[in-house]
């Protein structure tokens, strides 16, 4: 379905093309002056340089050709050569009415060349909790999932779960000293025990500990080393206590995601592109990628010449490769984080062969993503610029650091869901929501406020940016925030039973009233909104357009009557745009992971 800025776009083009004029040059946006148009196209300045012509005379003979289009009211040209297009009611009427009837899309585009693509994102580590720093990374990736589905890709959503590295061999060792793992610690194949010797808390427990002990302790981080490298190499009681560690966490990671309403196509881990590891070292060694490096194997990925500056621990300044080799076995043995992701692209070919594949993890990791994409490219397992980096910034304090508890430690998510739906529950309380409702329904609703304030609070920011967490203020009923926008969805269902109950119907579509105008041109928006996002991989142009989607529909209901306007057919056509605002807010907060209850 075509928005009314690209048809408008096509129409300037061919006026231009024929006044011989390049057809790329003729640029349609919308107006920098709403009450003077709806769109505007300063094309003719660029094109009058290139001409060496007058641009005001090569706007106006635009402008004459354009005057004969009967969807356009107006057509001025203003100042030095620009060309404002004001739309004829009857135009937006149809475009508003077109965008009714698209339940499946509510008005927006479908790419043209649909595309398989796999998204990397969430990425937690088992055995460890789930905290706030896992939430941008969820969010946002969650959101880019459906937009890219919604568009007409085939995606599959993978959490790539960290269950491969040092930190099990961390516990596998913790576990041993302290008794719990008996059963499994001893050579031989078993049989080993059914019953998992450690608890989810046990391993929330264990793991810090085991952590900051390694940190001082060679001994004990050599053994967790070793145990490590024997994991990996298929020890079978180190095999069978991992299973059950890697069982335990699973309980509680779903338990996170199913709460922020965050789901995955594929859960799998960098333990499943293990297997593949024999034929991809092979592959490295027999093209010469891979070669030995003080003891360990790498693969070198900074091109002849390429060098960047790099700070060093005392301060100084040296030039060095750019960027490093990208480590591939460790002089212990052992797979690295960068080989299990190698790995899993020549996996993710075999098993799908996306023409995309996007990781959506924290800027912080950016060089380690451009050392496994070279080498990936460098390898053939995936083609040049098939491979994309989607970092984002981070969620912090009133201080302006990474958040955390008063007591300075770590938010764990759940405990952040909890509080964030107590407060819904006390928000919605404070103003008079949903208390003549039953508990379960009143539950449910302030459990999709919460999560509303939180994913609307992310994504409603850029990603690449970082953003201050006031829960309070994300909590809100006014101003940009989730809840705000449940509520006018939640608005507009009541309008709309309302309208059932006094036997009124939806009807043609007409628009005169500057509100209903407004309305319509931001309903159309919408699709050019999902488009740039999706080129931009930027959800948050979704959150800016569910925003203005919802306060035009504000100014529209202030000024322009539904139920009581001044005829049927009034009546008719507002109850039509009504219910298509909501339609396409319900899909835009539906794009952000964001559920909308039926009532409040």
């Amino acid at each position: 379905m075509t928005d009314l800025r690209t048809v408008l776009g096509e129409a300037v083009g061919a006026a231009f093309a024929a006044e011989g004029v390049d057809a790329a040059l003729a640029r349609v946006t919308p107006s920098d002056r709403p009450d003077l148009a709806d769109f505007q196209s300063n094309g003719a300045l660029a094109a009058a340089k290139a001409l060496k012509a007058n641009p005001r005379e090569l706007a106006t003979r635009v402008a004459e050709r354009l005057k004969g289009d009967d969807r356009l009211a107006s057509v001025e040209v203003a100042g030095p050569g620009f060309i404002n297009l004001k739309l004829a009611d009857g135009a937006l009427a149809q475009r508003a009415a077109e965008v009714a009837a698209d339940h499946e899309h509510a008005g927006a585009s479908l790419v043209a060349e649909p595309r398989k693509v796999v998204i990397d994102y969430a990425g937690p580590n088992v055995a460890k909790p789930m905290h706030v720093g896992h939430l941008r990374s969820s969010i946002i990736g969650e959101s880019l999932k459906r937009l890219f589905r919604f568009r007409g890709d085939t995606v599959w959503g993978d959490a790539h779960f960290g269950d491969w590295g040092f930190q099990m061999g961390l516990l596998i060792v913790a576990v041993g000293d302290e008794g719990k793992g008996d059963g499994f610690m001893a050579e031989g194949d078993g049989p080993f025990p059914a019953e998992s010797p450690v608890t989810l808390e046990d391993l929330e427990r264990l793991y810090p500990a085991a952590a900051a002990r390694a940190k001082e302790d060679t001994d004990f981080r050599d053994r967790a080393r070793k145990a490590t490298a024997e994991l990996q190499a298929g020890r079978p009681g180190y095999r069978a206590l991992w299973r059950h560690m890697h069982d335990v966490s699973m309980s509680g990671l779903q338990r996170e995601f199913g709460a922020l309403g965050v789901t995955f196509d594929l859960w799998n881990g960098e333990s499943d592109a293990d297997p593949l590891m024999p034929e991809m070292i092979a592959h490295l060694e027999t093209t010469g990628l891979l070669v030995e490096d003080a003891g360990a194997r790498v693969v070198h990925v900074a091109r002849p010449g390429e060098t960047r500056k790099r700070k060093l621990a005392d301060g100084s300044v040296v030039e060095a490769a750019s960027p490093p080799p990208l480590l591939v076995i460790s002089s212990e043995g052992s797979a690295m984080y960068g080989t299990t992701d190698l790995a899993t692209i020549l996996d993710r070919r075999k098993a799908i062969g996306p023409d995309l594949i996007l990781y959506v993890v924290d800027e912080r990791q950016a060089e380690h993503f451009e050392q496994v994409f070279r080498a990936a490219y460098l390898a053939g397992y995936a083609s040049e610029g098939a491979l994309e980096h989607l970092g984002f910034g981070t969620m912090n304090g009133p201080d302006g650091k990474p958040f955390k508890t008063r007591a300075g430690g770590v938010l764990k998510l759940h405990d952040l869901i909890t509080m964030a739906t107590d407060n819904a529950r006390e928000r919605l309380r404070e103003a008079k929501l949903g208390a003549d409702l039953p508990e379960a329904e009143f539950d449910d609703i302030a459990r999709k406020v919460a999560v509303a304030a939180l994913k609307f609070a992310d994504l409603s920011n850029s990603r690449t940016t970082s953003y201050v967490f006031d829960l309070d203020r994300f909590m809100s009923f006014e101003g940009k925030t989730g809840p705000y926008l449940l509520y006018q969805a939640v608005r507009i269902k009541s309008l709309l039973r309302r309208a059932a109950e006094q036997g009124a119907t939806a009807g043609a579509v007409a628009v005169g009233e500057p509100a209903e105008r407004d309305l319509a041109l931001t309903l159309d928006a919408f699709s050019q909104a999902t488009a740039d996002a999706y080129d931009k991989r930027m959800p948050h142009l979704i959150s800016e357009h569910a925003y203005r989607l919802a306060q035009s529909f504000s100014k529209f209901y202030a000024a322009c009557p539904v139920l009581g306007a001044p005829d049927e057919a009034t009546k008719g056509s507002r109850l039509t745009l009504s219910k298509a605002v909501l339609d396409q807010l319900e899909r835009a907060l539906d794009l952000l992971g964001i559920d909308t209850p039926e009532r409040m």
